[in-house]
């Protein structure tokens, strides 16, 4: 049974209303960091700019294929993970911790954890790409089930922030959260085991989406490939991203500002590979391309790892150990990571390169060859037998002829 064309019609309109509103908060963060006198560039800034990029990526999907849910996903994701929670979280800030009598400070602790629904669905997308349709109807069942632990996480949390703020025990901590949420205790302490748990569900559940992309990826070719390849390159930036930096920024939240703006911006930029990924494949654009783009997406993302752990313990081990200034261990860690910034790259993309990029590492290692062989050589006739050798192996040619100007 098909949709009414008329729904389908308007959803441009409301996918440009989503936008509109995701653009209006992302210009209020700034003059709301300034009266609750954060850093926006530190304390959250960059999850705006990935909350615009995700609003960008969204539209774009929508207006090419309004039926594909994954553009109104990302559209809900940029408001409900990225712009909304950022606002609240410091409207909150305003009425709690500064003590401004402002209306519905009470909504504003509660919007700020719309991300509970909203992260969850963005990778959803996993499952779904690239048509929006479950892989077989198998999956519905798990698509359901799936809702359901999501709804029971936001159940939980909702649940406590309610009872927090119907008993006047709502203290926030310095980045507007509740701190019954962010450290449970008392009455509270069983959201310390049940929040876990329910993660670590999840946590299942995503891995068997990756799971039966994988599978897909075995049994397709052609275009379907090439878009699954684009899926896995934002996936692993994704993933590197959270696995990397974010763990750093929670082991030591008081890191010198510009140390944690530098970590900050490189979380955005795993955060904004996803969506960015996904509506290149959807879109199709330059998908003969994806095999480079995915050997430069690893091996920086392996690169980033290595660099932040460098310039993460070069900072705590002159902060906290040596009597260094916070400047001056933040500078000096910047030269450090520059200076090994082109050695690490150019040892990690030719590992990578052996593994995803498999073309350009053979042709590379044949052109490498052939110059070692032919440095030496005086006879003209085997040269040109062995440069055309090297060409049909790196470049694999359906034809090779060699030109040799009489005048030498």
């Amino acid at each position: 049974m098909r949709a009414p064309a008329g729904r389908f019609r308007a959803a441009p309109a409301a996918a440009t209303a989503l936008v509109v509103c995701g653009v209006l908060l992302a210009a209020a963060s700034m003059p709301l960091y300034a009266v609750t006198r954060q850093n926006w560039l530190v304390n959250g800034g960059e999850n705006i700019v990935v909350g615009v990029i995700f609003a960008v990526v969204g539209i774009a999907v929508v207006r090419h294929q309004p039926r594909n849910p994954i553009g109104w996903i990302l559209l809900i994701a940029a408001l409900g993970s990225e712009s909304l929670p950022t606002d609240a979280a410091s409207y909150a800030l305003l009425v709690y911790r500064l003590g401004h009598r402002l209306p519905f400070g009470a909504l504003a602790v509660l919007l700020q954890y719309t991300w509970v629904v909203a992260a969850p669905l963005l990778l959803l997308i996993i499952l779904l790409f690239p048509d929006g349709r479950l892989p077989s109807p198998r999956w519905r069942p798990v698509l359901w089930a799936y809702l359901g632990v999501v709804a029971g996480l936001a159940s939980c949390l909702y649940a406590v922030a309610g009872t927090a703020l119907a008993g006047h025990h709502a203290r926030l901590d310095s980045g507007g959260g509740l701190q019954v949420i962010d450290s449970p205790g008392g009455g509270y302490a069983w959201l310390a085991v049940a929040e876990p748990l329910i993660f670590l569900v999840l946590a299942g559940f995503w891995v068997s989406f990756v799971a039966a992309q994988v599978l897909s990826w075995r049994r397709s070719s052609g275009d379907r490939r090439q878009q699954l390849k684009w899926l896995m390159s934002g996936a692993a930036a994704l993933a590197a991203s959270q696995a990397i930096i974010q763990p750093v920024l929670n082991f030591d939240p008081h890191l010198p500002e510009l140390a944690q703006l530098v970590l900050n911006v490189l979380l955005g930029l795993g955060a904004a590979a996803l969506p960015i990924c996904v509506a290149m494949a959807i879109l199709r654009y330059r998908l003969y391309d994806i095999d480079r783009i995915i050997s430069r997406t690893v091996s920086y993302a392996i690169l980033t790892g290595m660099l932040v752990g460098v310039y993460a313990g070069l900072v705590l081990l002159a902060t906290r150990v040596l009597p260094v200034s916070g400047s001056v261990a933040v500078a000096g860690a910047t030269l450090a990571a520059a200076a090994l910034f082109n050695p690490l790259r150019q040892r990690v993309q030719r590992a990578v390169d052996r593994r995803f990029n498999r073309a350009r590492y053979d042709a590379d290692r044949t052109i490498a060859a052939f110059a070692a062989h032919v440095k030496d050589a005086t006879d003209l006739d085997s040269v040109q037998v062995d440069l055309a050798a090297a060409v049909a192996r790196a470049l694999e040619p359906a034809h090779v002829s060699l030109w040799l100007s009489p005048h030498g």
